[in-house]
């Protein structure tokens, strides 16, 4: 099955500068390459293309779901996922995170994103997530893909 290129919004130029990308003088034409996602900046909003299968991602979700809420201000054992990309960490209101993930400085792009569901507790120790990790970057691609699809403002 042919993979989905899902755009997403994730915010403005600045945080592609912020994140090391190639910037110029009006900020309308500039990109770099983010892991599993190109960003794009506009003179408005970044975009982010994740290639992936969000069919396949939606089974992936299967082992998020216990934990993770996709609906904004529902956190579950973990925090809601709404609002993902582009979000600091430890920023989900009325969910109560580790001193690890509070301190961590991690800005959630489909690069932070694939560090941390390979191995969690090694990309942030100290979290609170129990779960082991992904170990196919394939099933992370195709996760982030459905992540970015459903969250879709």
């Amino acid at each position: 099955m042919k993979s989905n290129r899902i755009r997403v919004a994730a915010t403005t130029a600045s945080f592609l500068l912020s994140m090391g990308g190639i910037a110029v003088a009006d900020q309308t034409t500039a990109t770099t390459q983010i892991g599993t996602a190109t960003v794009a900046a506009g003179s408005e909003v970044a975009k982010m293309v994740i290639d992936g299968d969000a069919k396949k991602g939606k089974r992936v979700f299967n082992k998020c779901k216990a934990c993770h809420k996709l609906e904004a201000g529902k956190n579950g054992v973990g925090p809601s996922l709404a609002g993902l990309f582009g979000r600091p960490a430890a920023e989900v209101e009325g969910f109560r995170y580790s001193d690890a993930m509070i301190n961590s400085g991690i800005v959630w792009t489909p690069e932070t994103l694939t560090q941390y569901l390979h191995k969690p507790k090694d990309f942030v120790p100290g979290t609170k997530m129990t779960f082991a990790g992904l170990k196919k970057d394939k099933d992370i691609n195709d996760l982030l893909a459905y992540l970015a699809e459903e969250l879709q403002d």
